[in-house]
């Protein structure tokens, strides 16, 4: 009776996350590229970088996990220029379809504007939200709109971006 028992935990076990990896694609490492718009203080240009994440299946159609972010912008506004972006979020996604997960995201971003002759770090809160499709298993897309709320009442950054990005 007790070895009918222990396998019976012991199958459960197993299947239970190879069920919700199955229900939910989007989970394990995944790095990518990015690029889209940026607004920094009344000045818009290009922004492009990297990202790299982990997200667990929390239920079948619930994920969550840690993403970090390394990106530049070109955007400029009197005489000073938008530099170096960090960001390090937390992400939870719905998956919507088998395909396409819908998440949201907040964290802290850690930027710097390089100031003629000088340069300035800001910290702030970053946030936002966005669509991922899976082309294939390995492979995705995406598209999101992040906001940064700057300490020191410096305002805010508004950025809407697109990536490719890969599964591993």
């Amino acid at each position: 009776m007790k070895t009918a028992i222990f396998a019976a935990i012991a199958a459960a076990t197993v299947s239970v996350p190879a069920f919700a990896q199955d229900a939910a694609p989007f989970t394990g490492p995944r790095a990518g590229v990015t690029m889209g718009y940026d607004k920094v203080h009344g000045g818009d240009g290009f922004s492009y970088g990297v990202s790299t994440g982990y997200d667990l299946a929390v239920t079948p159609r619930v994920t969550f996990g840690p993403e970090v972010s390394f990106s530049d912008s070109t955007a400029k506004f009197g005489g000073v220029d938008a530099s170096r972006d960090l960001a390090a979020s937390v992400r939870l996604g719905y998956v919507v379809t088998p395909q396409v997960l819908a998440f949201g995201k907040v964290g802290y971003a850690n930027s710097r504007f390089e100031i003629p002759g000088d340069h300035q770090t800001l910290e702030g809160v970053r946030y936002g939200g966005g669509l991922e499709y899976s082309v294939t298993p390995r492979t995705y897309i995406s598209a999101e709109y992040q906001r940064t709320e700057y300490e020191n009442n410096f305002g805010g950054r508004d950025a809407g971006v697109v990536g490719v990005g890969f599964r591993f």
